[in-house]
């Protein structure tokens, strides 16, 4: 899937049109009821909207063809912008949410209009949960019959995973904040609104560090999905002129970009001719059986 296309960047135009819509209407209640959970749920989904800005950044990035400084191409890039996303998800909206939390339990204020605060979360958990029901229809469409959670661990989509992270966090966020809004109007004690904002927080923290390491693995540089091994080796005992496979490595260089590089051992008494013939032969061969190889390098050796 190449990187900047209408397909990749759906979900992300999706998520952005509900966080923008979502953070007015909680702003709006945050003043209207002074309420923690309210204002820790508002910083939220301000920061997801900058987050989304910062991913469509990345895939733009991650689609620039390669030139003399970067050979292998840019699809690193959205790798780097959906790190520092987790990243401004961990303290933009997770630590600053459990700051809120603490400062409420120690300095109670009265949560007033309830009901308008309820039902503003209960709007946006409507939104909230479309979209995520979007990223899991568009994740299906992706991970084929692999289950969500091993799908989740070996993708190399990141801007998908950190799409889903955001929404999916943002569902349990705004039940917590219902619950914890709704206690504070039938107790009478505001202290519940407070332990909502820390629960909020403690959610982002979880989900961005969650991200951040799988996301970390593929900005170092992580080995492709092992069906590119699959292809590889089927592609190799499909051509005569190679005797064998000694050693392979793939890489992720960004989405629908892979790096084969290898060594094979030639079958006996070919010509340098034929030797190039066969090497070429094989490589159109690979990428014809998958596109989502973007660079190849075959080496004849006789050893590992």
């Amino acid at each position: 899937m190449a990187a900047g296309s209408d397909s990749d960047t759906k979900h992300i135009f999706q998520s952005l049109a509900v966080n923008v819509a979502i953070a007015l209407a909680k702003g709006a209640a945050a003043i209207f009821t002074g309420s923690g959970a309210m204002l820790a749920e508002t910083l939220h989904s301000s920061a997801d909207c900058t987050n989304q800005l910062l991913l469509l950044l990345g895939v733009k990035r991650a689609a620039k063809a390669p030139d003399e400084h970067h050979p292998l191409g840019y699809g690193r890039s959205l790798y780097f912008y959906s790190f520092i996303v987790a990243l401004l998800l961990f303290s933009g909206g997770g630590v600053f949410s459990i700051y809120e939390g603490v400062h409420k339990l120690s300095h109670p204020e009265p949560v007033e209009r309830v009901g308008l605060g309820l039902g503003i979360l209960v709007f946006s958990l409507a939104l909230e949960g479309w979209a995520t029901l979007g990223n899991l229809k568009e994740m299906k469409a992706r991970r084929g019959a692999t289950p969500l959670f091993q799908w989740l661990k070996q993708t190399k989509d990141s801007d998908l995973i950190v799409v889903f992270g955001e929404n999916s966090a943002a569902v349990l966020g705004l039940t917590l904040a219902i619950g914890a809004l709704a206690l504070a109007a039938v107790t009478g004690d505001s202290r519940w609104d407070a332990v909502g904002s820390i629960g909020i927080g403690v959610v982002l923290v979880a989900v961005a560090v969650f991200l951040g390491v799988e996301v970390k693995s593929l900005l170092i540089g992580e080995r492709a999905d092992p069906s590119i091994d699959v292809a590889v080796r089927a592609q190799v005992e499909a051509e005569p002129r190679f005797a064998a496979l000694l050693r392979l490595i793939t890489l992720q260089q960004g989405p629908g970009e892979v790096l084969v590089a290898m060594k094979v051992r030639l079958a006996a008494g070919l010509s340098g001719a034929e030797v190039v013939d066969g090497i070429n032969r094989f490589e159109q061969a690979l990428k014809a059986a998958r596109p989502d190889i973007r660079w190849c390098f075959v080496e004849p050796d006789e050893e590992a």
